[in-house]
């Protein structure tokens, strides 16, 4: 089969690789019918995920068919259309069982990370994947779902609700802001209407995706690099500043951002990657009573956000913006990369 395989800091190849196959009995094998490109995989190619290695496939999105099921997969059949989530969950550990599939503890990969597609294991940017655990970590997409809706499902849409509105404890008549308006911001914004945000402010440099940001619930926007950014954005509030900042880009500057906007008693949930250290500082925040989140996405939420997508509940329709063959995946790389210029917010690959 063809696949994404990485070759060190800044060199990927679409390439020939040997097929995957069952290697436990609770494995799946899924041909991929539509993946996408994650910023994730842009942090991996510049060195910022020390963990993988070169050869790895990368990818840890997408939504395929079921064409091989291990022995002891009960609960699926070839042929079922899924998603993959990009999580892995044994299903039985400590971890698993209060939800927390992040740190899930079989030893797929690694015990204690979740993330091991494109990261531990070979990944989903590629013609097949194969799933561990299948059982808990696959999920049936219902019929009416086309797949460039399902595909949200696997990390954008669970990361951003997970870690940006639930870890920072949105609540009703909240003030939010959300530094940052990439895919998983965009995800963060459409689902804080879940928990009630009266206002939602979208912060991002390109005037683009603060546009975009109203169309997925944002009432507000600002541009950082307006002298009275912070102004702005505190006039929105009672002066205080934000409920709830979350940061969603993965830089120590928009870190800052957040830091300078919420108010006491507030909220920063990080949810970007970060590939440098970020200054903290707690001599300020600790007497303000600041709250910090952050975390690798549990997507214990998937199955909930699936229904509402189903209702069309969320409008996930306006995520992807530019599609592709698989075979083009270096296109879609290059176009996916250079998002202020090609104005791309989810790229969608699919099977030729």
């Amino acid at each position: 089969m063809k696949a994404l395989v990485y070759h060190g800091p800044g060199q990927k190849a679409w390439e020939e690789i040997p097929d995957p196959t069952i290697q436990a009995p609770t494995d799946v094998v899924v041909q991929v019918d539509t993946t996408t490109i994650c910023g994730s995989d842009l942090h991996i190619l510049k060195g910022d995920v020390p963990a993988v290695k070169p050869g790895r496939v990368l990818g840890h999105e997408a939504v395929g068919t079921i064409t091989q099921i291990g022995d002891a997969v009960t609960t699926l059949a070839v042929g079922d259309r899924v998603i993959v989530s990009c999580i892995k969950s044994c299903g039985k550990c400590s971890f698993c069982k209060t939800g927390i599939y992040s740190h899930c503890l079989g030893d797929e990969g690694a015990s204690g990370m979740g993330w091991i597609f494109g990261h531990l294991i070979d990944g989903t940017q590629a013609e097949y994947v194969r799933v561990p655990y299948a059982e808990n970590s696959v999920y049936k997409v219902p019929a009416g779902v086309p797949d460039d809706h399902a595909i949200m499902l696997s990390d954008i849409l669970p990361t951003g609700f997970e870690i940006g509105v639930l870890y920072g404890q949105v609540k009703p008549g909240d003030v939010v802001a959300v530094v940052g308006t990439g895919p998983v911001g965009l995800a963060a914004i459409m689902t804080a209407g879940l928990q009630g945000a009266a206002r939602i402010i979208a912060i991002d440099l390109d005037a683009n995706r603060r546009e975009q940001a109203h169309k997925f619930g944002a009432t507000h926007d600002v541009d950082p690099r307006a002298a009275d950014w912070k102004q702005q954005v505190l006039a929105l509030t009672d002066g205080l500043g934000v409920d709830v900042a979350i940061e969603a880009v993965g830089v120590p500057a928009t870190f800052g951002t957040c830091v300078d906007i919420v108010r006491p008693g507030g909220n920063i949930a990080n949810v970007g990657v970060h590939g440098a250290p970020v200054e903290l500082p707690i001599q300020n925040l600790w007497i303000h009573n600041i709250n910090i989140s952050m975390g690798l996405v549990n997507t214990n939420t998937l199955s909930m956000l699936l229904n509402l997508v189903a209702e069309k509940k969320l409008p996930v329709d306006l995520m992807a913006t530019h599609y592709f063959t698989l075979d083009q995946m270096m296109e879609a790389y290059d176009t996916f990369a250079r998002a202020a210029e090609t104005k791309a917010l989810k790229v969608i690959l699919t099977r030729s």
